[in-house]
């Protein structure tokens, strides 16, 4: 049941990647499509239009797994089902330190600003940890979230009255921090793929440990895991790819919150089979969502992360009127 689900998940992410290069301004046939990506000889519209989507679609590919992945760990090691890149304030994190490092060292590529991201993004989420598990009791999925909704709007002030009084970076900057994929390039995507890839080798050996966690710290320790150590590398990983993904397209929230708790829906709770499901309906959903911010005002977009905020905030209050994921 679950091979068979995940291989229509993937053929459902290949339809979505024929879409993302299909439609948009110009929607182009699929057999148009085909020709465009397996005939560099071709050069009319139609094809210079479809090559010019396939750095946004391998972008959303990247950003949709690497976000759903990060959701999914942050949920595990913390316990907490409203975990979640954006709603901890991670993101927020990484985008104050981004604009920062424009402002006052003068940054402009996303080889270049993506260490203060991870500086900013470990912080954030280091910040949101002391402080959701101050006083007595182990830290509740309500006082993290809303450690988070702090940190988040302590990190956007900070952004704003960094950008306030520089006119010119205010334009560049909304694009950014509206969250989006489009005017992608694989030349910037090139110089952030080493986090992506760290962070991704370390999420693929830690679904095994985070069931252990699952079962509580002492048994975890009983078990032979170094709980400590197991929270630190799941962090690093989870940090790295939610870093890695706001330094090339923004704070895009949302992805982390819904995927995980969709993906167990189908699977269980088993963090291997969601971590692996992740991977797929992550990418599935952003490009899904960033298709229909095409259709929907056309010939303009609307960002992605706009769409994903439209789904994710009614999901969010769900999630949070539901006794049932009160406790992972």
């Amino acid at each position: 049941m679950r091979r068979w689900g995940l291989a229509l998940a993937l053929i459902a992410l290949i339809a979505a990647c024929a879409a993302s290069v299909g439609i948009g301004s110009r929607t182009v046939p699929p057999a148009q499509i085909w020709q465009a990506l397996t005939d560099p000889s071709v050069s009319t519209i139609a094809a210079e239009a479809v090559r010019s989507r396939v750095p946004r679609t391998v972008l959303g590919l990247l950003v949709g797994a690497s976000l759903a992945v990060s959701g999914a760990l942050m949920q595990g090691i913390t316990r907490n089902p409203l975990a979640d890149p954006g709603i901890l304030g991670v993101n927020a994190g990484a985008a104050a330190f981004v604009v920062i490092g424009m402002a006052y060292i003068g940054l402009n590529s996303a080889g270049q600003y993506i260490w203060l991201a991870v500086a900013g993004a470990a912080l954030a989420a280091a910040a949101v940890w002391a402080v959701g598990s101050g006083g007595r009791g182990r830290p509740s999925p309500l006082r993290l979230a809303l450690a988070g909704a702090v940190m988040a709007a302590v990190l956007t002030s900070i952004t704003q009255a960094v950008l306030l009084p520089r006119a010119e970076m205010l334009q560049s900057f909304r694009t950014w921090q509206a969250g989006g994929i489009e005017g992608a390039r694989f030349d910037q995507m090139t110089g952030v793929l080493p986090f992506f890839l760290v962070g991704a080798v370390l999420a693929v050996f830690s679904g095994r440990a985070l069931n252990s966690l699952a079962l509580g710290d002492e048994m975890a320790s009983g078990l032979g895991l170094s709980v400590g150590r197991t929270r630190l590398l799941v962090a690093c990983a989870a940090v790295l790819l939610a870093a890695a993904s706001t330094a090339l397209a923004g704070p895009i929230g949302f992805v982390g919150l819904i995927v995980p708790h969709a993906v167990r829906a189908v699977v269980g709770a088993d963090n291997r089979w969601v971590l692996a499901w992740s991977v797929v309906v992550g990418p599935l959903l952003l490009l899904v969502a960033d298709v229909v911010g095409r259709v929907v005002t056309r010939p303009t977009d609307i960002q992605v992360g706009i769409v994903m905020a439209i789904i994710g905030a009614p999901v969010f209050i769900v999630l949070v009127r539901n006794r049932k994921f009160a406790e992972l």
